[in-house]
C-alpha cells in the first residue's frame, strides 16, 4: 500500500521528479564513464607491459653517432675515441661479468622483402635468439623453435609472424615450405600466435607490427644476410658514391682518400636484458652503462631505458587522473542525493494535509516513513538505471569516436547503481522521519 501510494506521487509530478534525479543520472553516468576509461588505461598499460617484456633494460645504438673532431689542450685538432658500436662481444661480456641478469636477447632489424607464389611484400627480418621469444612473451602456436645447430651453424631455417602466414600461405600449411627473403630462401620451421597492438602502443612504445616479423638465427643475419660490423670493399665504394657523414683515410701520400662509411655501424640493432629482480633494475642498468662505456672507449654510442619503469609511472599518472575524475563523480553524486533531500522536504511542506488525513484514518508512523523512503528510493533507483545508460552509451562513444579504450565491468555498474539506491535511501530519511512526526490535528488544520 505504502510503495503503491509512493509511485502515484512520483508519477504525479513528473517533471520534478526527473529534475530531482538529475543529479544521480549525470553521478552515475560519470562514475561508470570514468571507471571503464580508467579500467581501458590500465588494462592498455598491461598490455604495453607484456608487449616489453617484465623487469627488462633496453640498450639500443644511437645510429646518427658522427665522428667528432675536438681540440687537445696545444690547440690542435684529434679525433674522437674509436667505438665498434654495439656488437656480439658487448652481448657476451654482459652475460658473463654482471650477476642479477636472467636472460639477454640481442636483436638485429633488417628491412627486406618476401617473395612466395607470386607474392612479393616488404617486410622486417629481425636476427634474434630464442630467449628473445621467452622475455616478449611469445608463444608458438605451431612448429618449434630454433636448434642449438641452428644457432651454431646460421642456418636458412625462420620463424614467421601469423600475418606472414595469412599472406603468403593463405590455403596452405607453411611448415616445412620455403619463403624467399631478399636473396635468400628460408625453411619455415614455426608459426607464432597472433599478437593484437594498439596504434597507441606502437607510437608510443616505438613497437613494430610482430605479426608481419620473419624471424632468423642471429648468426644466420650476419652470416648470410648483413654484418654491419665487417666492412667490404663493396661498403666502402657505396660510401664513396654518398654524401655527408664521417670519413676515414685510404692509401698515403698523394693517392690519400677521403671515404664516407655508413652512420650505422654497429653491428646489433637492440639489446635487451632481463633481471631476476624489480629492485636490481635501476643498479644493473648503471652497471651495464659503466661496462658499455669502458667497452666503448668513453663514447657513448648508445643508450639505456626501462620501459617498465616508464609504464609504472604512465600507470601512477592514469590512477591519481581516476582518483581524480572519480572525486568529481562521487561529488555529483553527494549533489544528487542532497537535491532529493531538499525536494523531498519540501515535499513534505506541501503535503502536511495529506499527511495528516492518512494520520487521522489510522495509518501509523512508520507507513509514513516508508511512504516518503520510497518515494526518494524511487527517485533515486530510476535515475540510477538511466545513469548506468548513459554511463555505457558514453563510454562506447569515447572508445568508438575518440580512439580511447574503456573497459566496462560488472563491478562498476553495480558498485554505482548501489551507491545511487543507498544515496536515495540516506538522504530520504531526515524527509520522512519530518513526515512522521507531524501532528496530525495540525496537520489537519495546515493551510
Amino acid at each position: 500500500m505504502n510503495l503503491y501510494i509512493a509511485l502515484e506521487a512520483v508519477l504525479a509530478n513528473r517533471m520534478r521528479s526527473i529534475l530531482t534525479g538529475l543529479g544521480i543520472i549525470f553521478g552515475v553516468a560519470a562514475v561508470i564513464a570514468m571507471l571503464a576509461i580508467g579500467s581501458g588505461a590500465q588494462q592498455e598499460v598491461l598490455d604495453q607491459m607484456k608487449l616489453v617484456g617484465v623487469n627488462n633494460i633496453v640498450i639500443r645504438p644511437v645510429v646518427e653517432q658522427t665522428e667528432e673532431v675536438i681540440a687537445n689542450e696545444e690547440g690542435e685538432k684529434e679525433k674522437k675515441q674509436f667505438s665498434a658500436g654495439l656488437n656480439v662481444l658487448d652481448l657476451k661480456a654482459l652475460k658473463t661479468a654482471i650477476p642479477g641478469i636472467k636472460k639477454v636477447s640481442p636483436e638485429i632489424i633488417l628491412d627486406t622483402y618476401l617473395i612466395n607464389n607470386g607474392i612479393r611484400r616488404t617486410a622486417k627480418l629481425v636476427g634474434i635468439e630464442p630467449s628473445y621469444f621467452d622475455i616478449f612473451n611469445f608463444d608458438l602456436e605451431r612448429g618449434r623453435n630454433f636448434s642449438e645447430y641452428h644457432l651454431e651453424h646460421g642456418s636458412p631455417v625462420c620463424i614467421i609472424g601469423k600475418s606472414i602466414k595469412s599472406k603468403f600461405f593463405p590455403f596452405e600449411d607453411p611448415l616445412g615450405k620455403y619463403i624467399k627473403c631478399g636473396n635468400i630462401w628460408l625453411k619455415v620451421i614455426g608459426i607464432l600466435e597472433g599478437r593484437l597492438i594498439s596504434s597507441n602502443s606502437i607510437e608510443n612504445l616505438g613497437i613494430r607490427d610482430f605479426n608481419m616479423d620473419v624471424y632468423v638465427p642471429i648468426k644466420t643475419v650476419l652470416i648470410r644476410f648483413k654484418n654491419r660490423a665487417v666492412i667490404t670493399e663493396e661498403m666502402l665504394m657505396e660510401a664513396n658514391k654518398a654524401s655527408g657523414g664521417s670519413f676515414i683515410i685510404i692509401g698515403g701520400g698523394e693517392e690519400e682518400e677521403e671515404v664516407e662509411l655508413s652512420k650505422n655501424y654497429h653491428q646489433l640493432d637492440k639489446m635487451v636484458v632481463q633481471v631476476g629482480e624489480t629492485e636490481l633494475l635501476n643498479p644493473i642498468a648503471e652497471v651495464i652503462n659503466r661496462l658499455l662505456t669502458r667497452r666503448h672507449n668513453e663514447t657513448i654510442d648508445y643508450e639505456i631505458e626501462i620501459p617498465e619503469l616508464l609504464l609504472k609511472q604512465q600507470q601512477r599518472t592514469n590512477d591519481i587522473f581516476n582518483y581524480v575524475l572519480g572525486a568529481i563523480a562521487g561529488i555529483s553524486l553527494l549533489v544528487g542525493g542532497i537535491g532529493i533531500m531538499n525536494i523531498m522536504l519540501a515535499s513534505v511542506l506541501e503535503r502536511i494535509k495529506e499527511i495528516g488525513l492518512r494520520m487521522s484514518m489510522g495509518a501509523k508512523k512508520q507507513d509514513i516513513v516508508n511512504q516518503f523512503l520510497f518515494e526518494a528510493m524511487m527517485i533515486s533507483i530510476t535515475g540510477g538505471i538511466i545513469g548506468v545508460i548513459l554511463g555505457v552509451t558514453f563510454a562506447l562513444l569515447v572508445s568508438t569516436l575518440a580512439g580511447i579504450p574503456t573497459v566496462i565491468t560488472i563491478s562498476s555498474i553495480i558498485l554505482s547503481f548501489g551507491v545511487a539506491a543507498s544515496v536515495g535511501l540516506i538522504f530520504g530519511i531526515a524527509p520522512a522521519r519530518k513526515a512522521a512526526m507531524q501532528d496530525p490535528i495540525q496537520s489537519l488544520r495546515y493551510e
